[in-house]
């Protein structure tokens, strides 16, 4: 990683540290549960998705270096909060998916900080259980 894009992943982690804690009380908040890779326990991220018939689609905004996409792939089994409401699935990476194609499906706010802020992104699947 170039020391620009260094220096853009540690300020926006920083924000994140500060923001996510508030995101996470919210309840209508789209939220991520994975579990911990070392800790075991269960670790909620507020993301920007949108549910596609029985999957669950997110971008990554640091891709591999985000957190629960180390989570996931220690562990691929998740909880998505949609609408307020948990979902159990199997979340998947897609390294081979085009994320500026798949971000003009998704949610217009959060694919738009996505692209701003985002270095290395990655596409993530989420089929939910029945």
């Amino acid at each position: 990683m170039s020391s620009n894009a260094e220096r853009k992943y540690r300020a926006v982690a920083a924000i994140q540290r500060r923001l996510n804690p508030v995101m996470r009380r919210l309840p209508l908040q789209t939220l991520l549960e994975t579990t911990g890779r070392t800790s075991k326990v269960p670790r909620r991220t507020p993301v920007g998705g949108k549910r596609v018939g029985d999957s669950f689609w997110l971008v990554s905004e640091f891709g591999e270096r985000s957190q629960y996409v180390r989570n996931i792939k220690a562990d691929s089994r998740v909880r998505v909060r949609i609408r307020g409401r948990w979902h159990t699935g199997t979340a998947h990476l897609m390294p081979e998916d085009d994320t500026a194609v798949r971000l003009r499906g998704l949610p217009l706010m959060n694919s738009a900080a996505v692209r701003t802020i985002g270095v290395g992104q990655l596409t993530v699947r989420v089929d939910l259980d029945g």
